[in-house]
């Protein structure tokens, strides 16, 4: 789907949500209607995963430049998320058609994996005050091991005795780190098993969409989760005392770059490459994020990770990679 929206172009992936293709005021378009731009990039997609990646990985830094609370800052980015989404649902009959036939089933599947989300955010954002970028964004990456236990448990799907071994070494990697944590005070240990539970928080928000996106397309699903994400943070930050103003621009400009650069040239780009790149491929290629991270952190932190954190995010690299080979072939 392409609409023009002032002077930019938003195309929207049936895999996620929104794709800035080209933001220019009259774009230059081929005999075929297609801009020059966005056939390039269908021709060297590398170039979009690298954008792509780089957008995960700013996340951890981004958040550590927010002065608001952590559901505050979560929320702001939720709220920009929707924002940005909106457009489509404005502009398209296909979409809001989809949009009112929702059942309420499907409905309050999307809030529950809308909660999931908001918790996630909330809890991993925390962690990121206690413990490096490096180690947080290591351990958030034993998502996939959580999903695999939660499909086998909820599910009752079966695991191959690999990826039981797989799971096995990224949990080692996850020990490695918060050993290595323990001993350094200041509440790493703390922020190690924040993220853990961030993890797992996300784990349950990708298990929950594996049931609603059975009965609507990812797009409508998408903006149904970021809308209760976006209510369920706003929530929770009223709640736990917080104003949603007052601010100053620091909290509103971090939840925009969050969405722009995490989220939609993020998350969207990236499944906007599965398109034209394997799976397999654009999944090990998220596991640079750690290490962009890690490598954003100390030149802006001066984070300087010790070996044995080292050591335990390659574990987990290596693990979940292990993993998601696995996966890629099994018949």
């Amino acid at each position: 789907m392409f609409i023009r929206i002032s002077m930019y172009n938003f195309t929207f992936s049936p895999a996620s949500s929104i794709i800035i293709t080209n933001a220019r005021a009259a774009p230059i378009s081929d005999r075929n209607g297609v801009p020059k731009l966005m056939k390039y990039f269908e021709k060297h997609p590398m170039l979009l995963l690298a954008v792509g990646i780089l957008g995960l990985s700013m996340s951890a830094v981004l958040v550590r430049y927010s002065d608001a609370p952590s559901a505050v800052t979560a929320a702001f980015r939720m709220f920009w998320t929707v924002l940005l989404m909106s457009p489509m649902f404005l502009f398209s009959s296909r979409y809001r058609k989809e949009l009112s036939g929702v059942s309420r089933k499907t409905f309050l599947l999307c809030i529950a994996s809308g909660i999931c989300l908001a918790l996630h955010f909330i809890i991993w954002f925390d962690s990121l005050k206690y413990t490096s970028v490096a180690s947080a964004t290591a351990i958030v990456c034993t998502e996939v091991v959580w999903v695999s236990l939660g499909y086998c448990l909820v599910l009752k799907g079966k695991l191959q005795p690999k990826a039981v071994l797989a799971i096995a070494v990224t949990l080692a990697g996850s020990v490695l780190i918060a050993w290595s944590d323990s001993g350094s005070g200041g509440g790493h240990l703390h922020g190690d098993i924040l993220a853990l539970f961030a993890a797992v928080a996300v784990a349950v928000y990708t298990l929950i969409g594996r049931a609603a996106r059975a009965a609507i397309s990812t797009t409508v699903y998408t903006y149904l989760v970021y809308v209760a994400a976006a209510a369920a943070l706003a929530a929770i930050a009223l709640l736990q005392g917080y104003s949603l103003a007052g601010y100053g621009r620091n909290a509103v400009v971090t939840g925009f770059l969050l969405a722009l650069f995490s989220t939609i040239l993020g998350h969207s780009i990236c499944s906007w490459c599965l398109k034209y790149i394997s799976p397999a491929f654009v999944s090990a290629s998220k596991l640079c994020e750690p290490v962009i991270a890690a490598v954003l952190a100390f030149f802006l932190f001066q984070e300087v990770p010790k070996i044995a954190q080292i050591a335990g995010g390659a574990v987990i690299i290596g693990g979940v990679l292990f993993y998601s080979r696995i996966e890629h072939n099994q018949p």
